[in-house]
């Protein structure tokens, strides 16, 4: 054989050799408790691995499972919990000096409690890395070697006493992972079930607690749906990891918002929605904007899906101290109907409230019309609104779940079709003197004063003209149930209007009536019946 020959299957033996024997050489086991000690101090929590084992091809060290400690003011149960930890390290070192130097860490399959605290102030992974000054980094360290020469003490986990200076550790990685994790999101105390992110996957690069790093990370939402983040985030706020500094795109496909976590479910409001858009935080004050797209949307707890897509561009400015912001534009369009949102909110409590206002111009009726069963007007079975605009403005504040709408609401111009208000009022225009029999009603003008709470509807100062037919005036209420009543008044005449929203009653006030014949009697100097008129108001039952 080749001399040269020889001498390179002498190596490759030696090398096969050295790859069979090091795993048995080198026990991983030995770098355990720095492993754990470095972990500790960098994240302020305690971490425990467990059993290592070397991989000599992939130049790492597994894990089979990994635990990192609660917030103690929130859990004793693992803030995050693995299958595996794998660590990539430098050969090298590792097999000559057994010095652990980490460039990679990849978690698989983790179980991560997001907790917010009771009273909105905190979460339990704000606390991380609040440490005191002094820990030890990961890196250029050997197996029970604290970094200090002259010490062969391991390191200690640690966490800052209540006086002492919050710092950022050391711990610098050029590669840090999280591999199909599952994020669990609740707030302590609270009755709602926790919200679960599935498929998490997380990669940073160049990952350090004092500098900003690039960070991506996908998910799948609940109740379906998908988010993905692409931006920098950092340095780690040290005494508040939720101050920390971000800047990053997010894309949002297919979200639930009545399960996804983004929206108060108390509030009502639900649908599937596609989002992009941006969110920017400078540590202290988030802002974030874009557009949300929303099909199948409700408005209220009790309406019923939108049939046609509403989009919604946005601006929100966000102080994460308070938790509280500033909608400073929000454009609320569906087709051609675009109206106008603005206000405040609070969310520290345990229901977010607002104060916004909701206003618009001319919207075509005919684009709205299919949002009108998302905030919970039920028409007439087989009835439409066609034609015509619509103008409102509208307060809305307090609670999501006990919202106060006040406001005006003016409909000009449009038809009520396949619904015969001339019908409805026969009995009573019979008396003015006017038929109306058409199949649609035609409204030239309805105007009303508003309010809303979650009692029900009640209107005031309503004036309705319909053409050829009555000008209608009263006040009255729609249940939460959707039952009505209403006392009006066509041309004088007065009336009631009871049933529901889907079935109206429209009901001669006979008693009212007569009282106003006998008032007019007494006044009327001419001597003719006052009870002629009232006869036909018993020629037909009424509707």
């Amino acid at each position: 054989m080749n001399r040269r020959l020889k001498i390179l299957a002498i190596v490759v033996g030696v090398l096969i050799v050295i790859l069979i024997a090091v795993p048995f050489l080198v026990d991983a086991n030995a770098f355990r408790p720095k492993l754990e000690s470095d972990l500790g101090a960098a994240l302020g929590r305690t971490v425990k691995v467990g059993n290592l084992s070397l991989s000599l091809l992939s130049g790492s060290v597994s894990a089979d499972d990994i635990s990192i400690a609660d917030d103690p003011a929130f859990s004793k149960t693992p803030f995050v919990q693995a299958k595996s930890l794998k660590v990539g390290v430098e050969l090298i070192p590792l097999i000559f000096s057994k010095s652990l130097n980490v460039t990679e860490l990849t978690l698989n399959q983790p179980e991560i409690s997001l907790v917010r605290s009771q009273d909105g102030a905190k979460w339990n992974f704000s606390s991380l890395g609040n440490t005191s000054p002094g820990n030890t980094s990961l890196g250029n360290t050997g197996p029970g070697n604290s970094g200090n020469k002259e010490s062969a003490e391991p390191a200690k986990t640690t966490t800052p006493s209540a006086g002492s200076a919050a710092s950022n550790p050391s711990l610098s990685v050029a590669k840090l992972n999280v591999s199909d994790g599952r994020l669990t999101v609740s707030r302590a105390g609270s009755s709602e079930k926790p919200r679960v992110y599935d498929k998490v996957d997380i990669e940073v690069t160049n990952f350090s607690f004092t500098n900003p790093f690039p960070f991506k990370m996908s998910a799948s939402l609940p109740a379906g749906g998908s988010l993905k983040l692409d931006g920098t985030a950092g340095p780690i706020n040290a005494g508040n990891a939720e101050l920390t500094p971000l800047q990053a795109k997010v894309t949002v496909h297919q979200m639930n918002l009545g399960a996804s976590g983004f929206i108060d479910p108390a509030s009502g409001i639900a649908g599937v929605a596609d989002f992009d858009g941006t969110v920017t935080s400078d540590g202290h004050e988030a802002k974030t904007a874009g557009t949300l797209k929303v099909d199948k949307l409700q408005v209220v707890q009790k309406g019923s899906p939108a049939g046609k897509t509403v989009a919604l561009q946005y601006s929100v400015t966000h102080n994460l101290a308070a938790q509280t912001g500033t909608l400073t534009q929000g454009e609320v369009a569906m087709g051609k109907a675009v109206a106008h949102l603005s206000g405040t909110y609070d969310a520290h409590a345990t229901t977010t409230s607002i104060n916004m206002k909701l206003n618009s111009q001319g919207m075509p009726v005919d684009d709205l019309e299919a949002m009108l069963p998302a905030v919970g007007v039920t028409l007439p079975p087989g009835s439409q609104l066609k034609g015509g605009t619509l103008a409102l403005d509208f307060s809305i504040t307090g609670p999501v779940d006990k919202l106060v709408t006040t406001g005006t609401i003016k409909l000009q111009n449009s038809t009520l079709a396949a619904f015969s208000l001339g019908s409805k009022l026969s009995s009573i225009t019979a008396l003015a003197g006017k038929g109306g029999g058409a199949k649609d009603t035609t409204i030239q003008n309805f105007s009303a004063d508003v309010h809303v709470d979650p009692s029900g509807t009640r209107a005031d100062n309503i004036d309705l003209v319909v053409p050829s037919l009555a000008t209608v005036t009263g006040a009255g209420t729609v249940s939460a149930s959707n039952a009505l009543d209403f006392k009006m008044k066509g041309d004088g005449i007065p009336f009631a209007i009871q049933g529901t929203t889907a079935d109206p009653k429209f009901i001669p006030d006979v008693k009212g009536m007569a009282a106003g014949l006998v008032k007019g009697a007494l006044g009327d100097k001419s001597g003719k019946n006052p009870l002629s008129g009232a006869t036909g108001l018993f020629k037909k039952k009424p509707n």
